[in-house]
């Protein structure tokens, strides 16, 4: 049955019910993906996913009943369901649907055509080729994957409220594996776009360059320095300690910045964007997963606390309005909070002049630990890292095997310039973090 169809009998059953405040939210999604390891396809998977989440407000409480089966049985048991959910809750706590009539974003979407397999696993299995083409210190090891998805929305509920949403998402990863005879190291690189577009001998190359700097160098001196995280390690960092400006989690306690909208929390130089219509954003979508109108806004501008990021709820409970940011991690998911593309605005430098501002200290490129060495609630970090030493506003001898600690709270305050260039390393998702380099005045640098 068409979700459309689905949706007549659910809005006819809520009706016979009295059931007069509810929601129906369907997300459906199609995947092929690809992978090769040495010079043939070793994986290969095709599915679909999907289905529907149907809540309504009984009693002032929200109940909540899902199904991946779109049938008339299941449309009508959806929803006495749902009803019967809320009737055992005890929590009281406010329930929210969006209302209907509210203006939103055009998007500028350039619609392709999803490659067929046999196209996808060609491509794969060229792009391999390239990677141990590409450099004679490349071994044994690297993969290369190569994935296309088709990704629908629909929201409806009894306020008026009628979205709809889709778009076609393919794309590129790869993974370099490369030796000196002594060590190995690796590095992988995603991109996001129609395959048939893709420069794969430019992503085979970043991804054997990164890897080959991390071949060789010693452990970095214990010292506290000067650092320039490159647009690679600044996002892991960012992404890391995102949920820090979800207002659901500083209603909760996770976060220290409950208080501090309209404050100064960082150095003037820092300006965070939340974009949902960034033009390098893969899955670029006009309204959150509640169906409030989605739109940029600066998170912390030249410094300051700006916003938080809401939900109805978190609004509600803060007296404000939501930001546009809910979201689900998959149709029958609770609704919580997310940016959409969150970034650093670039600044004013060139990598070689944040450099030669930085006049001696290290360079990271790469971060390692960050699920066990960093925690999102207290902001503090040790990372295991690798990169390259400053001497004299110069990159110099590579270094790896050491450790950067510092709080991430701290690090907003300590970036005294940021670079000119924002990149989104690895963006695959409706969720992508990007930035620049930055140089962050003192960290703690513990190596040899």
């Amino acid at each position: 049955m068409e979700f459309q169809a689905f949706k007549e009998i659910v809005i006819a059953r809520a009706a016979a019910l009295g059931i007069t405040e509810y929601e129906l939210y369907y997300q459906a999604g199609e995947s092929t993906e690809a992978g090769a390891f040495q010079h043939e396809i070793n994986e290969f998977s095709s599915a679909r996913s999907g289905g529907v989440c149907f809540r309504c407000i009984a009693g002032g409480k929200m109940g909540y009943a899902s199904t991946e089966e779109l049938s008339r049985e299941q449309a009508e048991a959806i929803v006495v369901r749902a009803a019967d959910n809320a009737a055992v809750l005890e929590s009281e706590e406010p329930a929210f649907l969006c209302e209907g009539g509210k203006t939103y974003e055009a998007l500028a979407l350039k619609p392709y055509a999803l490659p067929e397999t046999e196209t996808l696993i060609r491509t794969v299995l060229d792009t391999q080729e390239k990677l141990y083409a590409a450099d004679p210190a490349v071994v044994d090891g690297c993969q290369t994957e190569g994935f296309c998805e088709r990704n629908e929305i629909a929201i409806y509920n009894s306020k008026g409220l009628d979205l709809h949403y889709e778009n076609n998402l393919s794309g590129l990863f790869v993974v370099a594996v490369v030796s000196d005879g002594t060590e190995k190291s690796d590095d992988f690189q995603i991109k996001v776009g129609k395959l048939t577009e893709i420069d794969t001998e430019k992503l085979v190359k970043k991804a054997v360059t990164a890897a080959l700097r991390k071949l060789g160098g010693d452990v970095a001196p214990t010292m506290v320095c000067p650092v320039v995280f490159n647009p690679d390690a600044m996002t892991a960092l960012l992404a890391t300690f995102s949920p820090l400006f979800s207002a659901e989690n500083a209603q909760k306690g996770l976060s220290r910045l409950g208080d501090k909208e309209g404050t100064q929390i960082a150095a003037p130089a820092v300006t965070l964007v939340d974009d949902p219509f960034y033009p390098e954003s893969p899955m670029p979508i006009p309204f959150d997963a509640e169906g409030v109108p989605a739109h940029r806004k600066n998170v912390i501008e030249n410094g300051e606390l700006k916003t938080l990021l809401y939900n109805l709820k978190t609004a509600a409970v803060a007296g404000k309005e939501s930001t546009g940011n809910a979201a689900k991690s998959g149709y029958d998911a609770p609704v919580d909070v997310q940016p959409f593309t969150m970034y650093l605005a670039a600044g004013e430098y060139t990598e070689e002049e944040l450099l030669q501002k930085a006049g001696n200290g290290v360079y990271i490129n790469s971060l390692g630990g960050l699920h066990a060495g960093a925690n999102p609630v207290s902001g503090d970090f040790s990372l295991q890292s690798a990169g390259f030493l400053i001497e004299d506003g110069k990159k110099t001898a590579p270094v790896k095997s050491f450790t950067v600690a510092g709080n991430f709270y701290d690090l907003l305050r300590k970036i005294t310039a940021v670079g000119d260039h924002v990149e989104l390393p690895n963006a695959n998702g409706v969720t992508a973090f990007g930035a620049p380099s930055v140089l962050v005045e003192q960290l703690s640098i513990a190596g040899k």
